[in-house]
């Protein structure tokens, strides 16, 4: 099914492309036929829809099927996210290899986005004690390129389907310090707690400089002032600055819990 649906998607684009190539179409830049060009681009629309999007649907399966069989593989996860803009030498740099390493030993794969900074740092980690270190990398127009240390690459066209993965494969989640990308996650892997779309999964803010103000102002804002959270909603965030220590953490939840055995509602 997987093979077929992308030779299928390949095949179609291709025949498509060069239909087009042979009927280009020019607006009319003459004002008297502009009403004449908006009805044209109304109707391209129209058929672009039915001509693109159902077959876009077989490039979107084959992603996640690719992706799920080789994830499906690796056993249970710990994905940490962070900054792509870290150095080496940056000190979360290197707690974060101490992390992936602490938990790859004892045979959690460490899942990242595949990139460079704390997500190269993770699975230098991982790698280095011949662990499971899986990247899924995106392509983006700046400072994503995939990391080497990856011994489990996954390439992505989609954000949702890599997010699917992040979540989907993992038992714990650690939280470096980062920037947009990294606080998307945040929210997105907390709300699905919350909502107990997943399980209470271990979600682990490393960093108490850096991330202690914004726990401020939701702690504030959202549950004092205005109850926007819920009492306890909070509590399912833990803020460390020990590696360690967000070690115990996971290998306390995986002893207890472990991984779900049914699958959550999130993805049934």
């Amino acid at each position: 099914m997987k093979r077929l649906s992308v030779r299928v998607y390949h095949a179609t684009r291709a025949k498509r492309s060069h239909k087009t190539a042979e009927q280009p179409h020019e607006l009319n830049s003459h004002p008297s036929g502009q009403l004449a060009d908006c009805h044209i681009m109304n109707n391209h629309t129209k058929i672009t829809f039915i001509k693109e999007d159902p077959w876009r649907i077989f490039r979107i399966m084959a992603e996640f099927v690719d992706s799920f069989e080789i994830l499906s593989q690796v056993g249970p996860g710990v994905t940490i996210f962070g900054s792509a803009r870290l150095s080496p030498r940056d000190a979360h740099y290197q707690a974060a290899m101490e992390l992936a390493m602490g938990l790859a030993k004892n045979n959690l794969a460490i899942i990242t986005g595949g990139g460079p900074g704390i997500m190269e740092a993770a699975n230098k980690g991982a790698a280095r004690v011949k662990g499971k270190s899986v990247g899924l990398n995106i392509e983006l127009p700046h400072e994503q390129k995939g990391n080497r240390y990856a011994n489990v690459p996954i390439h992505f066209h989609y954000f949702f389907s890599r997010k699917v993965c992040f979540v989907k494969y993992s038992i714990a989640f650690v939280f470096m310090p980062g920037g947009f990308g990294t606080l998307d996650e945040f929210f997105e892997v907390l709300t699905l707690v919350q909502t107990q779309r997943i399980p209470e999964f271990p979600l682990i803010l490393f960093g108490r400089q850096y991330w202690k103000g914004l726990l401020r102002w939701m702690r504030s804002r959202m549950e004092e002032q205005n109850r926007f959270i819920s009492p306890g909603d909070m509590d399912l965030v833990t803020l460390t600055d020990d590696p360690q220590e967000a070690i115990n953490i996971i290998l306390d939840y995986e002893r207890r819990v472990g991984p779900p055995e049914i699958v959550p509602r999130a993805f049934a």
